[in-house]
């Protein structure tokens, strides 16, 4: 049996590798999950398409909650973010809440959405790119208003 001795420098040379092959598969995942992880997760739908990350009919917040001219981040009861937005007093609006460029989760910022890990802006009523790295729009989650809640569609 040959007993093979490991330097400093073999051992950080396998574990940079080991290293940039999970950054490798990270960069293919899309965003990260709502629990305030900023690790990438697999997108639910294609970027630009729209999501379905709650079943039809689901709760997810009182129309009283958005402020008309302003978006709130909200958790799905599976626990993806959201992003539901108010252009009007009887309009609502609703995106997947995470970055399409490498899965963060963004944050209603007026009427911007900002992704904290690397500086892109979305529009918070057409979810469209304002600013990159970011190149493809959040995906529009159907939602309506129903009682006074806003329900998943």
């Amino acid at each position: 049996m040959t007993v093979e001795k490991h330097t400093r420098r073999t051992v950080l040379t396998a574990g940079g590798a080991v290293a940039g092959a999970a950054a490798g598969a990270a960069a293919l995942a899309a965003c990260g999950s709502g629990t305030g992880s900023q690790a990438p997760q697999p997108s639910p739908a294609e970027p630009g398409t729209d999501a379905a990350v709650s079943p039809p009919g689901q709760p997810l917040a009182a129309l009283s909650a958005v402020p008309v001219g302003e978006a709130v981040a909200l958790t799905t009861q599976q626990g993806q973010p959201v992003i539901v937005s108010r252009p009007s007093d009887d309009t609502v609006v609703g995106f997947d809440g995470k970055c399409t460029h490498k899965g963060c989760a963004v944050a209603p910022q007026g009427a911007e959405l900002r992704c904290p890990c690397h500086g892109s802006v979305f529009d918070a009523f057409t979810g469209a790119v304002k600013q990159g790295p970011a190149k493809t729009p959040l995906p529009k989650l159907e939602v309506k208003v129903e009682n006074d809640q806003i329900i998943s569609g």
